[in-house]
């Protein structure tokens, strides 16, 4: 019997991998027709229009448990919101927000001396 070199297992382990996910896949196609008929249908039973259910889900907050299950990541303003500075440069007006490594300017300030509470922005 000869040996398997490696990149024939390799071929073979990603051929039955790729195998899996196809059947993965159209498991999951097929779970998810009778949910969507049962939303279809209801949607003719109240009269909900496409429009309504957009709205609806650009304005919950929270990412359902769905949402969460296939992977999507929980983003929060607060995080994408700027900094208001809290220091400034007296002659270029460049200005920091005190997060982070300080800039060079700063630096070179307090290396020269200087107190960083001078450039506080008041």
């Amino acid at each position: 019997m000869a040996r398997e070199t490696y990149a024939s297992m390799q071929a073979k382990i990603e051929k039955e991998i790729s195998k899996l996910q196809k059947r993965a896949e159209a498991l999951q196609t097929k779970r998810r027709k009778p949910v969507i008929n049962s939303i279809v249908a209801s949607m003719r039973q109240y009269d909900i229009t496409t429009e309504e259910l957009t709205a609806a889900l650009n304005a919950s907050k929270t990412p359902s448990k769905a949402r969460k299950a296939v992977g999507a990541t929980k983003t929060t303003s607060a995080a994408k919101r700027p900094v208001a500075p809290k220091f400034r440069h007296p002659d270029s007006g460049e200005t920091w927000s005190g997060r982070g490594k300080a800039p060079r300017w700063l630096a070179a300030a307090e290396a020269a001396g200087q107190s960083r509470d001078s450039f506080l922005i008041k």
